[in-house]
Parts: structure tokens; sequence; C-alpha cells
């Protein structure tokens, strides 16, 4: 339809309507609830649908411009991601620019719409093309950093440097030596290189040994703090910028371990913990990124009997003198395993049993001689996964257990001997718990979260006895653990917490929203001690009878997914940009109380 000066009057409400209705479902829905992304992202794909069908069929635009426009639009497309940035086009983000590429093609039709009617016919589709180019275009000057844990892109402009770009300004790490084995080398830094103590192997004491502290449960035990933080917060004792990893800590004899990457180089760094002074670092010529959470490792090093064990996004393992950094001996485990670095990268963290070292290689567990690096021993290929190897003792049999994309699996630690699957498919990246009787597992779905299981696990006369006892969609961790405390479990639900009874899988409460944080337990006080995805540190009430928030408090800066740790009445937390170490005030007593 045409006004007598030959315009076009279009019939522009259903597109707009259509097009607000998916930037709501893809950038509001999220913000206001981060566990509906997916359904977000299902509304703005059926909403696309709809521009298209309105476009095409509804919108009285000239039938030329309704049929070349959509082609035009996917040729734009499919030509543009070799001048976006490697972030935006580069494995699950390739598949986020079409995400964000379609919703910004529908609001260019739209807002072309509606200023369409004014122009005449050469501007009228100069403009529809121009804009259609432009709403592509527009992501060539950005990039993503990243995505939360609810699948949002941390989208930047493109020539703003990362934050390992502004460290590397700052700290240049120098190239690792040519070859294998690589000597540690000097951490680079402002002031006189600190004097390194001498190795006090084996008998330093590990205050929190590795991944998740000396049982890998995330509990603390024999610390009572203070717990009204409006009056004595945890005190700042210092903080440094760190290159990007999702590693944890390891503490020992007042030093800290954890990993970094630092350009080429992936890092193990030592610092202290009184004063985050940087002691050492153990350099690797090998670089891992992906698009999704970036560059860097993703395991905790080990310590034990004076050395560190630590295991690379690539699938090097190394074995250093804890107290200077000194290469002892070094495995290509990926190599060794058959296996090709997952999309996520080799995310484990190692385990010392005895005298082996045990590392998860994508499903794999391999077990190598502590003091040697010999291989001991490989275990079958469990179907993939992202877990860290977990020692238990069941029905008296002290065993290794594994969750993998195809289950559960145990064996025996001496020689990697199988003892007994429980199989289910799904996404591997968490711990399971000890119970009595048994084991908690999550039960991981390619997008989240999907249930928890408690399995029963005895030893009969014949093998093996697994069996379900209950499975409950009430705690749906994702890659968040959860921890296991007087006949109940706590953990991320999505993006709240919340609390199952061990006894039947039913939910006791939920509540209070920390993104996809991570937690560790407060056993002597019932506590659980949060961190958030944005890094602030909460206290929670560990007790089934309903959500309490006690305390909470900024601490870190940026995306934080790493794992907290404690050594004495210290809290040492990081991300991906800087870490942190936090003096918690001792608990009041009842007597300085005048009670």
């Amino acid at each position: 339809m045409a006004t007598q000066d030959g315009r076009v009057r279009l019939r522009v409400w259903p597109g707009v309507a259509a097009v607000a209705v998916q930037w709501l479902a893809l950038f509001a829905l999220p913000l206001w609830n981060p566990d509906a992304t997916v359904y977000g992202l299902m509304g703005a794909a059926v909403c696309a649908v709809a521009v298209l069908v309105w476009w095409t069929v509804f919108s009285r635009a000239p039938r030329w411009e309704r049929w070349t426009a959509p082609p035009f639009a996917l040729g734009v497309a499919a030509v543009l991601p070799r001048f976006l940035d490697k972030s935006i086009t580069t494995g699950m983000m390739g598949l986020m620019f079409l995400i964000y590429a379609i919703p910004s093609i529908c609001l260019a039709l739209a807002v072309w719409a509606v200023v369409a009617g004014r122009l005449g016919t050469g501007a009228r589709r100069f403009g529809l093309f121009a804009a259609i180019a432009a709403a592509c275009g527009a992501w060539a000057i950005v990039r993503t950093d990243g995505v939360t844990g609810a699948g949002v892109s941390q989208l930047t402009w493109r020539w703003s440097p990362t934050s390992e770009e502004r460290l590397a300004a700052r700290f240049p790490a120098p190239p690792p030596a040519p070859g294998m084995p690589s000597p540690a080398v000097e951490f680079p830094r402002d002031e006189p290189a600190p004097e390194v103590r001498k190795a006090k192997a084996p008998g330093v004491q590990a205050e929190w040994p590795g991944f998740r502290g000396p049982r890998r449960d995330g509990a603390v035990r024999g610390l009572r703090i203070g717990t009204d933080w409006a009056s004595s917060p945890p005190a700042e004792v210092w903080r440094r910028p760190v290159g990007p990893a999702w590693s944890s800590f390891a503490v020992a004899g007042g030093l800290l371990y954890t990993q970094e990457q630092r350009g080429e180089s992936e890092l193990v760094t030592c610092y202290r913990v009184a004063s985050g002074e940087p002691v050492w670092m153990h350099a690797d010529a090998v670089r891992f990124w992906e698009s999704n959470a970036g560059a860097g490792p993703r395991a905790t090093p080990a310590f034990a009997g004076g050395r560190v064990y630590a295991f690379g996004a690539t699938g090097l393992l190394n074995a250093l003198d804890a107290a200077t950094g000194r290469l002892i001996w070094r495995r290509n485990a990926a190599a060794e395993a058959g296996q090709e670095v997952p999309g996520w990268g080799f995310a484990g963290s190692p385990l010392i049993v005895d005298d082996v070292v045990i590392v998860a290689v994508a499903g794999r567990l391999a077990g190598y001689d502590a003091a040697t690096g010999e291989p001991r021993w490989m275990s079958e290929d469990g179907g993939g996964g992202y877990g860290s190897p977990h020692v238990a003792t069941i029905d008296g049999v002290r065993q290794v257990i594994l969750l993998t994309g195809g289950g559960a699996m145990s064996v025996t630690p001496a020689d990697g001997a199988a003892l007994w699957k429980h199989e289910w498919k799904g996404f591997a990246s968490l711990q399971p718990a000890v119970v009595d009787g048994g084991l908690l597992i999550p039960l991981g779905g390619s997008m989240g979260g999907e249930a928890t299981r408690r399995l029963g696990v005895h030893r009969a006369a014949t093998g093996w006895d697994i069996r379900e006892s209950w499975t409950s969609r009430g705690l749906k961790p994702y890659f968040n653990d959860f921890v296991v405390h007087r006949g109940n479990a706590y953990g991320f639900d999505g993006s709240i917490l919340s609390c199952i009874d061990l006894t039947d899988g039913k939910r006791r409460w939920k509540g209070g929203r920390y993104g996809s944080g991570q937690m560790l337990l407060l056993a002597d006080q019932d506590l659980l001690l949060v961190i958030s995805e944005e890094g602030e540190l909460a206290l929670v009430a560990a007790k089934p009878d309903e959500y309490q928030e006690l305390s909470k408090t900024p601490a870190i800066e940026g995306k934080t997914w790493n794992h907290p740790a404690v050594a004495g009445d210290l809290v040492v937390v990081r991300n991906a940009e800087e870490m942190a170490a936090f003096r918690l005030a001792p608990a009041v007593s009842t007597a300085k109380r005048g009670e």
C-alpha cells in the first residue's frame, strides 16, 4: 500500500512488538532471573521467526524488498565472521554470534520500518540494506571476555586491553626456557625478590593441601569466626593482580600455590600467605584459551611431601619443589592417555594417595609415581568430563571415584583396577560427596544442573551393589560444588542456594542469589562461607529450617568462579583478574559479651 506521493505505508506494529518481546527475552529476562536464560533464548528464537513472518507476509513492504532483505542478511552474517574478533566467532561463541546477530538484524528491520514511510524508493532501499549491514557490522567493534554462569556474554570494546594485557604491562612474564624440562624462573616484580626459604620437606604442615581442602569436601574444621560483619568485617590483608585461571589455592608452610596464564606461558606460582609477595614461578610454553571462560589453567595445585603437583589445561603434569619451584619431573598426561584437549581444557586437580599422583584426563584416570613421575596405571575411558578424582573409603575399601560424562566410576588407587560403575549420560564437572552407606552425586545436564542423586554403595559377595536411593531436582548444581552437613546438602540450584534432606532428597529451603559462585562449610558453626559470582563474601546459616543470610561484604572485582581457600583465620579468594586475603575476626565468646 502506498500514499498518493508514492511512499510506502508499512504495517509496523507487529514487527515492533515482536522485536520488543525478543529483546526483553534475550537481555532483560536473564537480569531478572539468571536461571531463565535458556527460556530467554528460546523466546528470542520464536520472536525471530515471528519477525521473519511479519516482514515477508504482513509488513506491506514492496515484494522486492521483502524477498531480498532476508538473503542479504544471511549473506552479511556469513561473510562478517572473518572480520570479527576471535572471541566472537570461536567455539561456542560462534553460535553466540548468531544468537546476538539475529536480534540485531530484527531490530534494524523494525527501526527501518518506522522511518521508511518517509523515504523515497531509492533512499528506502539503500537504508534497508545499510541498516542490516550496520546491525551486523557493529559486532566488529566489540569482543567478549567470556560468559557469566547464566550464559550472558560479557561484551566490551574490541580495542580495550584485557586484564591479562594490563597485568603483562606491569609484570611481563619472561619466556620459559626452550625444550623440556624448563627451569623455574624468577617472578617479575618491582621490588627485590624475597629470600626463598629452604625446603622443610616433607615435614611442612599443609593448612589447605589442595582443591576444596584436606578431604576435598569443602569443609573447614577447627575454625570459629565472628558473624557480625557490620561491626567486624573481614579485614583485607593484601590484594594483588593475578593472571587468568580458574584455579584455587594450595597452602602450606606459609606459602600459597596457584596457577595462572601470562601470555604464551602457563604458570605455577607461589606467594607468601602473610603478605601476598611473590616467591617463585614455574613456566611452561603452552597457552589454553576458549571463548566462554577465557585463558588459563582450570585446575588447582596439590601439596604433598614438600612438593607441588600441578595439572595444566593442555595436559602437562608437573612436580615441583615447593620451596624453590625447581622442576622435579614432568609428564604429558594427555598424550599418554591418548586424549585430545577437551573444549574447556583439562580441569581436574591432582590427587595424591600414598605414593601415587592421580589425575583425571578427560574421563580417564592416570596414576603416576609421586617420586619419579613414572606411569603406574591408566584406567579405561569413562566418557569425558571435567571433574577431579576423589578418594573415599566405602564399606572398608579405599577407592578413587571420578564423575564422568558416562556416570560414576571407581578404581583402586594402587593399580587403577576397576571396582564399580554407575551409568548416566550428562555433563560432569563436580565432586561427589561421601554420605553414610554411599555417595551423593550431581547429575549434570548439557545446559546446566539436572538433579542430585543418592547412591547406596555396598560390597557384596559377587562384587559391588550400586543402587539409587533417590534422585532429587531440589538441588541442581552445574559447575558449583555442594557441601554436606548434619544430614543435609547445601549447594547452588542454578544461581540460588538450596538445601535438601539427605533422607529423601526433598528440598528444605531455597533462597539468596549468588550467581555461579562457590562455597565452603564452616562445620563447627553451621555456616556456609559463600563467594558470589560478583566477588562478594557472604555468611549463610547451614541449617535446614530456613534460608538466612547473616552477613555480606565486597571482596574482589570481576567474575568469580574460583573456589576460596582457608589458611588459619585467613580466607583467600581469587578470580581471573585479582586475588586477595582477608582475616576473619574470631568468634566472640559468651563471657566477652557479658552473658
